[in-house]
């Protein structure tokens, strides 16, 4: 089977991409420098811990590889408008140290995670790939640089890459003991399980969007789907298919108070939570148009109702704290 180097490999959407990739029989190599990842979600005979920004280190990884499946970023939304040169570093940066050795070792095909947050604010929903490039924050900009830099490195270098411009990533792999465990923890489901445990009110940040229920609304997409969607696009690199930047969504969007309710309901606790002011950056409306995905490649969510979803991540969430 062909050699794939997974960076970011150590992270929540790596770890469960290279666990999906193991289990299709692909020969994985991962990279992390777990700053943000955990050496328990990576076979140890898989990893390597070293920065993308260790040219010695990538270029000895990058021998014999076949395709690479980049996920190694910082991705906090509001991190990133009070750091955001960490973000451009870390995020351009270490990308371009990444395909600089790639172009040295001659390996051309490349799967990016990239973010709906290059949309920005979008004029209407659901958002096709053909919207304005327009973010609205240093980490969108820092992954549409990237993507510019492909759309470049397809002209002149002849690299295939497919960006995948996905929404929430949610969700876990309970039976593979593989969930959302960032630390600092940001993403909504952890917290509002957080919530209802503790007792300790969640931030709600805003209630007077444009919404339903004046709470913003997103596509919220289950990890394995997200994971399904990395396989699928190396496949078509893999088969000789062309670059191209995909939505992976589900087409639906749900307001930040119906998934607390969702959650309350898994659960069968109370979340208390509190409103706090807007964040900066974050948009009203991000839902996904991802008839090109499905139409191209095939793909198809299985398992992103908001019940499966909350159902999966709270095993998850149950069997971290029983261990």
């Amino acid at each position: 089977m062909p050699r794939i180097l997974v960076t970011g490999g150590a992270g929540y959407i790596g770890s469960i991409t290279t666990h999906y990739l193991l289990r299709r029989g692909y020969d994985v190599v991962v990279i992390d420098d777990l700053s943000r990842g955990h050496r328990e979600n990576v076979p140890a005979e898989r990893l390597h811990v070293a920065r993308l920004q260790d040219t010695g280190a990538v270029a000895e990884l990058l021998a014999g590889v076949d395709a690479v499946v980049h996920f190694a970023a910082f991705i906090a939304v509001g991190e990133s408008t009070r750091e955001p040169e960490m973000y451009f570093s870390n995020n351009v940066g270490g990308s371009l140290s990444l395909l600089e050795a790639m172009a040295r070792a001659d390996v051309r095909r490349l799967v990016f995670s990239s973010t709906a947050a290059v949309y920005g604010d979008p004029v209407s929903v659901p958002i096709p790939e053909t919207a304005r490039i327009a973010p609205v924050s240093p980490y969108g900009e820092s992954k549409a640089m990237v993507e510019r830099v492909l759309g470049e490195l397809d002209r002149y270098r002849g690299l295939r890459g497919v960006a995948l411009r996905y929404f929430n990533a949610c969700g876990a792999e309970p039976e593979a003991g593989l969930g959302e465990a960032h630390d600092p923890e940001t993403h909504l489901i952890p917290l509002l399980f957080r919530a209802a445990v503790t007792g300790e009110p969640i931030q709600i940040f805003g209630d007077n969007y444009p919404t339903s229920d004046g709470t913003c609304t997103r596509d919220y997409i289950h990890v394995g789907d997200l994971a399904e969607a990395h396989v699928v696009a190396l496949e078509h690199l893999m088969g000789g298919g062309g670059s191209g930047a995909f939505n992976v969504g589900t087409g639906k969007g749900l307001t930040v108070m119906e998934v607390l309710r969702a959650v309350e309901e898994v659960t069968g606790k109370r979340v208390p939570y509190r409103i706090a002011g807007r964040r900066e950056g974050d948009p009203t409306e991000l839902v996904a148009d991802s008839s090109k995905l499905r139409k191209t490649l095939g793909w198809e969510p299985r398992r992103s109702k908001i019940h499966e979803i909350t159902r999966d991540a709270w095993a998850y969430h149950t069997s971290k704290v029983k261990s």
